[in-house]
């Protein structure tokens, strides 16, 4: 199967096209030209650590979005350990969970929402996302800074592979200050994320840089009063935090 390869490499073609370019046509160009040997070495090696990133980055892609169990969605009520009576999903268009959540807590209200900000999530691949999205959910529209919820209302939180599109501290901290909010007592928050760390970086190369370090959730958790509560990982190259609120 290579449904979640595909849709990496169609949200991100411009990178794919870019690369097998340079890989490719690097070293012709470099045979072509008239450059001292040393240049034409060090532009070889360019050439061909670009193809191994892209190499790289497609092998990963497919391993983590059609071999492992990431995209099955079943370790979510594994990892919370208990059957919640309410939860809300959130995510910036693309809603591949939505349906797989809804069929584990099938007696549990639930809550999809679109928490999409065109001058927050200015990556170009967010506006691709949404483009192609065929959710089978139709979500709400809703501002992270003021869920449309009721205080204290909400046993589980879930931001799958989306948090990453808040670009900023304040974005962040305001998702939370408000998560926190809606949370009731001993409420969880699920998040699944890549990492800007060394297996990303040898996977993806300079496109880590969209991704945030764990010290950097990890920070944003502390300060607005969630503990980790548990984190694990799904394939090398995606991190699973379930949060608690704190009292």
């Amino acid at each position: 199967m290579t449904r979640g390869l595909r849709q990496i490499v169609r949200l991100n073609w411009p990178f794919y096209v870019a690369a097998a370019g340079v890989a490719i046509a690097g070293p012709l160009l470099t045979r072509a030209l008239p450059l001292p040997s040393w240049t034409r070495l060090l532009l070889d090696a360019g050439a061909g650590l670009v193809g191994g990133w892209l190499v790289a980055s497609l092998v990963a892609s497919w391993v983590v979005y059609d071999r492992s169990r990431l995209m099955r969605w079943d370790w979510v009520l594994q990892a919370l350990g208990f059957d919640p009576a309410s939860w809300i999903n959130l995510h910036a268009g693309l809603d591949e969970s939505t349906p797989a959540l809804r069929a584990l807590f099938k007696h549990a209200r639930g809550r999809v929402f679109d928490i999409y900000d065109p001058a927050e999530m200015t990556e170009p691949s967010i506006a691709r996302a949404r483009r192609v999205a065929r959710n089978e959910v139709t979500p709400e529209p809703a501002d992270f800074r003021r869920l449309p919820l009721p205080t204290g209302t909400i046993d589980v939180a879930m931001l799958l592979l989306s948090a990453h599109e808040l670009r900023s501290d304040e974005a962040r901290r305001a998702l939370f200050v408000e998560l926190r909010r809606v949370l009731g007592p001993g409420g969880r928050v699920v998040i699944a994320e890549h990492l800007r760390d060394l297996a990303n970086f040898l996977a993806f190369g300079p496109g880590v840089l969209h991704f945030h370090s764990r010290r950097t959730w990890v920070e944003c958790f502390s300060r607005n009063r969630f503990d980790v509560h548990c984190e694990f990982s799904i394939t090398p190259f995606v991190r699973v935090f379930v949060l608690r609120r704190l009292t």
